[in-house]
């Protein structure tokens, strides 16, 4: 029987540590702004940039990379709008709607933008680490 009250105490012992750890490494909203600023600029530069044509970047002086680049400050701001985070002390989850004619209202005539499409993001944020668990275009 001793044997067994050890190994409740043991068990109890080591999840009240691991609450107390995930509680410290629960990363913040502005970490997680980071994080999803960097992947969404990561996304961009290797899917959308390899998609503008050479030529056309020759035509206009238009750099793809470098204006992504150069908008980080922006891309976190619109993540930082669109994103809701409900905290649960040792984790959180983290929801990022993005919508380019909710963020782009001078461009959301029709005939320009007629059926720009929405992206859902869902992330779990726990010892200051993200896993994106949910991605699905709206």
């Amino acid at each position: 029987m001793r044997t067994v009250n050890i190994m409740t105490y043991v068990g109890v012992f080591g999840l009240a540590a691991l609450g107390v750890v995930m509680t410290q490494t629960n990363p913040n909203q502005f970490e997680y702004e980071e994080y999803a600023a960097q992947r969404l600029t990561q996304y961009l530069n290797t899917n959308v940039c390899k998609k503008t044509p050479k030529f056309l970047e020759n035509v206009i002086q238009f750099n793809c990379k470098q204006v992504v680049n150069s908008a980080q400050p922006q891309i976190r701001e619109i993540i930082a709008e669109s994103t809701e985070r409900q905290d649960f002390i040792v984790f959180s989850i983290y929801r990022t709607n993005l919508n380019l004619n909710s963020l782009i209202p001078a461009l959301r005539v029709d005939s320009v933008l007629p059926s720009t499409p929405g992206y859902k993001f869902e992330t779990l944020g726990a010892f200051e680490q993200f896993y994106t668990y949910k991605a699905e275009q709206q």
